[in-house]
């Protein structure tokens, strides 16, 4: 892993000194030195020579990237007066290099410091997808001569035909990353696993394919042996030599992003004290601390770099932890189809099982991916410490004690809510366009300028960074878009914008570090990134502005003028014009009878009906008497016959 990340470091060290820095300069030097492109080039790459070996020399080895970006800060910085529209003389050149080496072997200077940090980030960091992609071309690289020795041999003996199948046994392992090539067991178990699918008898088949069907075989086989060993594994039959990557990365995201969170805590906490001090400079100029304000602001420069470094690390790791949160539930629900289609089956067709295996395959090295990635982003986390020790020898606790007596210290977040609420008012501005929150629908989207910090303190307060509240109004001028830290720093911003773009970049030619910090680099092309000049400028967002409004459309805003005898179809208007012409030879007639020529209106009357009301029936009841019979002399007496008597006590029915 670390083999692959310097073979990457290397590559990108190549291209930032072909491209960015080094062709930037052979332009300065073709405009200063009058002379031709290959004459220029190699007189740029004799005075970086001569600062290195100079630096060299007084004990401080420097990199030919960071001379090459000093000696461009040099010439930019309008203070040391040189012209690139004249000849460069040999006291010019002997000054540039003066002036180099005594800034590179300024180590007591934070801006040397930033600078280096700069420097060393944009030289090793990659974005992820990059990094994946150069260390899979470093595996293939690596797996080239084994893959020809597979692909171009023609065995036909039984000894070398045993001998190829050993040999991609071995490219299997090599390939996968699941357990050495060397231990017995891995590849007993990776034969296994490979014979399954790929018996030794089809060698000769294979032999038979061209070379790229070889490789891409190849490749297939690696991808289903590496699901089979991985069911196995999880089955509990197997799995020698593979470690549980997805436990793994569960405990290592959190064990690399705390010490990220507690560095980008401690760089804030600096910032916060540094801005809290220098803004005290400027509302109270009697306070005794111009021999460290240089000092205080290359410092504050210094952190906030730091923290804008941290941010994009951790914005990955917190990527890093999302994936493999995605991956985790993606590999349970493959193996778990994986077992409801082998179950108990002796035998499963290929056709449902390999396509589970190349994608458990796929999952895997996406795990693999993601171990890397977080290595990769540890350990540049960790080589980032080295350029903030300055802080500890300028600034230590008793000396910083002392500057913020009486000082109060505001974080980022309570400078913002302080302008909460308070917007500018559009109103008061013709010909600038501003954005709001509510009036735009892309507004966290937008690329502020000067990566969020107020624009107006920047240029009126020497270099002053503090954080812009995007709430208070952003200004977009010439496409760009600004943002401030009040509503009066908007105002007065707003009235010539132009003035104070030009200040800020005055500034960054002084504080060559700025460039970068504050993503200057449309002003100064030639001191681009790696990392901006690859990617080009892909952060050219438009707002997409909204609001609220409404129309309402009259039904008739004219009276009416509906000719109702208009007709359109032509017929229809000969029709009209034959019946008047017929009517022009008709004669009206009128008649009258006897009987209708006194006729009156007559009317009658009517008795309407009354209701009347009957009865047809009449309730009645009745009420049959209860028969009452008794029996006497049933149970017989002293006579031998038996004598019954029959008593009816009944009353009769007009009785009841």
């Amino acid at each position: 892993m670390r083999d692959s990340i310097k073979s990457l470091t290397k590559v990108k060290i190549y291209h930032i000194y072909c491209f960015p820095s080094f062709t930037s300069l052979v332009t300065l030097s073709k405009k200063a030195i009058r002379m031709s492109h290959s004459q220029a080039e190699s007189v740029i790459k004799n005075i970086i020579r001569e600062i290195g070996q100079e630096c060299a020399m007084k004990g401080q080895t420097v990199s030919e990237i960071l001379v090459a970006f000093m000696v461009k800060a040099v010439v930019l910085d309008p203070r040391n007066e040189f012209n690139v529209d004249r000849t460069l003389t040999k006291n010019d050149v002997q000054k540039l290099i003066k002036l180099c080496v005594g800034r590179l072997l300024d180590t007591a200077n934070p801006s040397l410091d930033t600078i280096k940090m700069q420097v060393y980030f944009d030289m090793n960091y990659t974005d992820r997808v990059e990094l994946l992609n150069e260390q899979h071309r470093i595996l293939e690289a690596r797996l080239a001569p084994v893959s020809r020795e597979i692909t171009d041999n023609r065995a036909r003996t039984r000894e070398e035909l045993e001998s190829i199948y050993r040999k991609i046994v071995s490219y299997v392992l090599l390939r996968s990353g699941l357990g050495s090539p060397t231990d017995i067991k891995v590849v007993r178990e990776a034969t296994a696993a490979l014979q399954s699918v790929f018996p030794q008898t089809e060698l000769g088949v294979f032999l038979s394919l061209s070379k790229k069907d070889k490789e891409r075989q190849l490749k297939e086989l690696t991808m289903i042996v590496t699901g089979i060993r991985l069911f196995n594994k999880d089955c509990g039959k197997g799995g020698e030599g593979i470690d549980d990557l997805p436990a793994i990365l569960n405990e290592a995201i959190p064990a690399a992003t705390q010490p990220i969170d507690a560095e980008l805590r401690a760089s804030q906490d600096l910032a916060y004290r540094y801005t809290a001090v220098l803004e005290m400079k400027h509302e109270s100029p009697h306070r005794n601390i111009e021999s460290r304000l240089s000092m205080l602001k290359e410092a504050l420069f210094n952190v906030r770099q730091h923290e804008a470094f941290l941010c994009i690390i951790l914005s990955d790791v917190i990527t890093c932890a999302r994936e493999v949160e995605m991956m985790d539930k993606q590999f349970a629900a493959q193996i778990e189809q994986l077992k409801n289609t082998v179950k108990a089956k002796t035998a499963v067709p290929t056709s449902q099982v390999f396509p589970i295996f190349l994608a458990l395959s796929n999952l895997w090295t996406s795990f693999q991916d993601e171990i890397l990635l977080l290595s990769f982003l540890t350990n540049l986390t960790v080589s980032l410490q080295q350029f903030l020790g300055i802080h500890a020898q300028l600034f230590p606790d008793d000396v910083m004690e002392s500057l913020l007596e009486g000082v109060t210290v505001k974080n980022d977040e309570q400078r913002i809510k302080e302008t909460m609420g308070i917007k500018v008012n559009v109103s008061d501005f013709k010909e600038q366009e501003w954005l709001f929150p509510e009036t735009t629908s892309n507004f966290d989207q937008l690329l502020i300028q000067y990566r969020g910090f107020c624009a107006h303190t920047l240029a009126e307060k020497d270099g002053l960074l503090l954080p812009g509240n995007p709430a208070v109004g952003i200004l977009k001028h010439k496409e760009k878009y600004y943002a401030f830290s009040s509503k009066e720093s908007a105002y007065v911003f707003a009235q010539n914008p132009d003035t104070f773009i030009q200040l800020i970049g005055e500034k960054a030619k002084e504080c060559a570090e700025l460039i970068q910090l504050l993503e200057l680099h449309h002003q100064f092309e030639s001191l681009a990134p790696y990392s901006q000049v690859r990617s080009g400028d892909k952060r050219s967002i438009k707002p997409i502005t909204k609001c609220d409004s409404s129309t309402q459309t009259d039904t008739h805003i004219l009276p009416p003028t509906i000719v109702k005898s208009y007709e359109w179809n032509e017929w229809e208007l000969r029709r009209k014009a034959i019946k008047l012409a017929n009517l022009r030879r008709k004669l009206t007639h009128s008649v009258q009878t006897n009987l209708s020529h006194m006729r009156r209106d007559n009317s009658t009357q009517v008795y309407l009906l009354k209701d009347f009301g009957t009865q047809t029936r009449l309730d009645n009841s009745s009420n049959v008497p209860r028969p009452q019979i008794f029996l006497a002399g049933l149970r017989g007496g002293s006579t031998p016959t038996t004598c019954m008597v029959k008593v009816n006590l009944t009353r009769a029915v007009d009785e009841t």
